[in-house]
């Protein structure tokens, strides 16, 4: 990769994750590490048959409308991310990129979201070796609205673009669902943006701030 300086990692369970979570923030200033990817070939409705090349090329097509560069664990599949695996692999990550700020998931119902979060909590421990991330944060996702396990508590906001992250969502086509419809992002947008008194916003939860 260049040697153009990092200021945000986002790191993903699964493709789409980045959009849903931090769509509003994605730049050429970032970086998302998708530590899965699902491969259907078989499924009900023909949208969501879905080659890993196929997979991939939807990436693309995200990562050059938002500018991001970003890498991808191909020998993973969904839910089967385990975190002792995934420490070093962030640990690694940290360190190659250095950024200046971290975004992983909130740990919800999720399995995957869970050992991510977890991972990435290990990773990012005060130690010499990484502890230089002086900023860490949660992200939400829109099923932690509609199954809400515990409350996610939030305490900065981004003004957003939000016809800018439902397009950008729109271009993982094979993942689009109604469970994170355009309306509902549009919704949750609308609810953040209101707290900051901006029409639309992105929230998430200082994990680390020095």
């Amino acid at each position: 990769m260049s040697e153009q300086k990092i200021k945000d990692l986002i790191i993903a369970p699964h493709v789409d994750d980045e959009v849903l979570g931090c769509g509003g923030i994605l730049n050429k200033d970032s970086f998302v590490y998708y530590c899965s990817i699902d491969e259907s070939l078989v499924a009900p409705d023909p949208i969501h048959r879905i080659s890993v090349e196929d997979r991939q090329s939807e990436i693309k097509d995200v990562s050059d409308f938002l500018g991001f560069k970003w890498r991808c664990n191909f020998a993973t599949k969904v839910n089967h991310l385990k975190e002792i695996e995934l420490i070093k692999i962030f640990e690694d990550l940290i360190n190659e990129l250095k950024p200046e700020r971290i975004f992983i998931p909130f740990p919800s119902y999720n399995q995957d979201h869970r050992a991510v979060y977890n991972a990435a909590k290990i990773a990012l421990r005060p130690h010499d070796k990484n502890f230089f991330v002086e900023k860490v944060l949660i992200y939400e996702q829109p099923h932690m609205v509609l199954w809400e396990e515990k409350p996610f508590r939030v305490n900065y906001f981004v003004p957003i673009d939000i016809k800018h992250k439902i397009k950008a969502n729109n271009l993982h086509k094979s993942q689009v669902r109604s469970m994170r419809s355009d309306e509902l992002i549009k919704a949750i947008a609308k609810i953040r943006g209101t707290q900051i008194n901006k029409k639309y916003a992105e929230a998430f939860f200082i994990e680390r701030w020095k």
